[in-house]
């Protein structure tokens, strides 16, 4: 019987990464699911559902001479696979306001009460020191309908955050 893990994977941002870690699955008999691989400032992380019938000490085993070489750190978590039983997103939020703190927690809170299920948040950083902006992109599952989404954003439009909402039309089959 096939196990599920959930692969975590941090170093600092080189090329090959990605080509040397699959390719040392790959080589191991294990098979990908889900996956969110991405640079984080001046790091490199990757997010990966791996299916391997031995326990989660192989998947380490397996990683370990990558690791090693890259100077990744490697965390495996068994889990439930759950491939094919999310939900679409039909919302996207972008936010875009002056880097400080509690943009984050202002704005999801706000989303949490009208609802919203988030499936994927990315954010960035632009602008320079003097001046930063921050940049936040939301995809995501409005259970109480885009309405409620688009009445709790309206509370921080006065606070020097812009917001977008958009509604996502997902076709399946």
């Amino acid at each position: 019987m096939n196990r599920w893990y959930m692969l975590t994977v941090v170093g600092k941002d080189r090329p090959g990464i990605v080509a040397k870690v699959t390719t040392a699955l790959f080589d191991g008999g294990c098979n990908l699911g889900e996956a969110s691989m991405m640079r984080l400032g001046g790091s490199f992380t990757i997010m990966l559902m791996v299916e391997l019938p031995e326990p989660a000490g192989v998947l380490q085993r397996l990683l370990e001479p990558v690791a090693s070489s890259l100077g990744l750190q490697v965390h495996v978590d068994a889990i439930d696979g759950q491939l094919h039983h999310h939900r679409e997103p039909d919302a996207r939020i972008s936010v875009y306001g002056a880097d400080r703190a509690g943009i984050v927690a202002r704005v999801t809170a706000l989303l949490a009460e009208a609802g919203l299920h988030i499936l994927e948040l990315e954010s960035h950083v632009a602008g320079s020191r003097e001046s930063p902006l921050y940049i936040m992109h939301i995809e995501g599952y409005a259970g109480q309908g885009i309405d409620a989404l688009r009445r709790v954003l309206e509370r921080v439009k006065g606070e020097g955050i812009e917001v977008s909402l958009e509604p996502v039309e997902t076709m399946i089959g």
